[in-house]
């Protein structure tokens, strides 16, 4: 039992690692792209994330489900035999897929280039043979999904987090010297990304064709649709949500694609990369509480599970809430030391303040829906997705058309916040008659308030230095103080020093 508690750790560890790694790295190398590529080919950099975002939506759950199987094979509930059949089932959908979209896109290129996106520096050709390449990469990427899955089934997080720092660092440190000595074009960036992809998909494939288990002699595993129908309700169940999540996420990037010009498109990718490092920090600490969350939901626990709720609500509000004010109110300053570049800083800015409120109120809003995930009843929160993603798209659509994508984040932000205020209430009311006042004036109001008297008080009383790395310096001193603040108003975390405290005391008092 303890060795298995230590795997357990060890993996989640290295799987933090792996996705923190990869994260950071992925921000920090930035400005170096644009310092080669330049801003508007950090537009197809954009949206190409973008396109491989929304290939997603085409794995219908696919990819867990594999995971679920290969997990219930350690288990002992299926076979070797089920399970390569499965595999290999499902090896012939992701391929098929891969194929046709992937033609699809490369069909689409012409297209694309010439009547979607808005190029004004980069020649229409570079453009086209980017897109070919994204293509590609889209597809491999979206095979090696599959084979992650298996991988992740039968445990392997650590060398699996190996891996995936070893293709991170391929992918946005490697290229840099490739692009300062080979060349620093959309079409040698995204050559190099097709070369990492096809080396990545080529060591998940061979490691989960090595984890594999032995078939009997004579046995054969040919294609069949009949593994894949024995899970497709799981599947479903999950890719309804998994759709929902991306297409709430990404509706935005599509639209503006068409509408920005390039140059402009890059500002707002960046902007957005920035704001989601506000859902980034805050997902360790849902990730760690889920588990427990449903462990209790499923024991009917509920006095203990609405505390543990109220508990991780705080949790996440005390980095979430002063980490969006930050970014809110200090937009240019933190572009302008992650850049380096006055002109990106100041145009970027504007929409960075707007999707980072979004973005945190998204943080703080998530909660609920994980709370229905735990109990089981997600006939609301498939209702709110819908909802939410089916006003959205016009509001953007409008909003984007005539104001750009100022009008995008004026679109989040309104309709996170419209999430927040009307929608949330309903949710917890069908679960606990009380909830919600108990959770915005206790769990939320008193570090939202800290957070923002802090960071108001910031805003108007510092002076910031001309240097960026005395500036930066200023910016991690400041989100410091403006942390230690908004946790201030949280109510579980000054319980808990108070309890601290009063062992202590108690404790010195015995001894003397």
């Amino acid at each position: 039992m303890e060795n298995h508690l230590i795997s357990v750790g060890r993996n989640i560890l290295a799987n933090y690692a792996s996705q923190i790694y990869a994260t950071v790295i992925g921000i920090v190398m930035v400005p170096l792209y644009i310092r080669y590529l330049g801003t508007e080919a950090y537009g197809l950099v954009g949206f190409f994330s973008m396109s491989q975002a929304l290939f997603q939506m085409l794995d219908m759950g696919l990819t867990p489900t594999m995971a679920r199987e290969t997990a219930r094979f350690n288990g002992g509930a299926i076979d070797a035999l089920s399970l390569r059949r499965l595999l290999r089932a499902l090896e012939g959908v992701f391929f098929g897929v891969a194929i046709l979209g992937s033609a699809a896109l490369m069909a689409s290129a012409d297209i694309i280039s010439s009547s979607w996106l808005k190029a004004q520096q980069l020649p229409l050709e570079e453009v086209r043979n980017a897109i070919m390449l994204m293509a590609m990469i889209i597809a491999l990427r979206w095979v090696s999904g599959l084979y992650r899955g298996a991988v992740t089934g039968f445990e392997y997080m650590v060398w699996l987090s190996g891996c995936n720092i070893a293709v991170a660092t391929a992918r946005f440190v490697l290229v840099i010297p490739f692009l300062a000595y080979v060349g620093a074009t959309p079409t040698h960036f995204f050559g190099f990304q097709l070369a990492v992809a096809a080396t990545e998909t080529i060591l998940l494939v061979s490691m989960t064709y090595r984890l594999l288990p032995p078939i009997e002699t004579g046995k054969s595993v040919r294609w069949s649709w009949a593994p894949i129908r024995n899970v497709l309700k799981f599947s479903l169940s999950i890719a309804f949500t998994g759709s929902t999540w991306i297409l709430v996420t990404h509706v935005d990037k599509l639209v503006l694609s068409k509408l920005l010009v390039l140059e402009e498109y890059a500002y707002f990718t960046l902007a957005v990369v920035l704001a989601n490092g506000v859902v980034f920090i805050s997902a360790p600490i849902t990730s760690a509480l889920l588990p427990r969350l449903n462990k209790l939901a499923s024991r009917k626990d509920d006095e203990e599970f609405y505390r543990l709720y109220r508990q991780g609500t705080q949790s996440v509000a005390i980095v979430a809430i002063p980490a969006a004010a930050v970014l809110a109110a200090f937009a240019e300053e933190v572009l302008w030391i992650w850049t380096g570049n006055a002109h990106i800083a100041r145009s970027a800015a504007p929409i960075l303040t707007l999707y980072s409120l979004g973005t945190g109120l998204l943080s703080v809003a998530s909660f609920p829906a994980h709370l229905q995930v735990a109990k089981g009843d997600l006939r609301l929160h498939v209702i709110g997705a819908a909802l939410f993603v089916s006003i959205l798209t016009p509001m953007l659509i409008l909003a984007s058309t005539r104001y750009g994508a100022i009008g995008a984040g004026y679109s989040w932000l309104c309709m996170n916040l419209l999430y927040f205020l009307f929608w949330i209430p309903k949710v917890h009311r069908r679960f606990k008659s009380n909830l919600h006042t108990e959770w915005l004036k206790d769990d939320i109001a008193g570090i939202l308030f800290c957070s923002v008297v802090s960071t108001t008080s910031a805003r108007y009383f510092v002076s910031w230095s001309d240097d960026r790395a005395f500036a930066s310096l200023q910016l991690v001193a400041i989100s410091a103080v403006i942390l230690l603040i908004g946790a201030i108003g949280s109510s579980f975390l000054r319980e808990k020093v108070a309890s601290a405290l009063r062992y202590k005391l108690r404790t010195a008092g015995k001894e003397i």
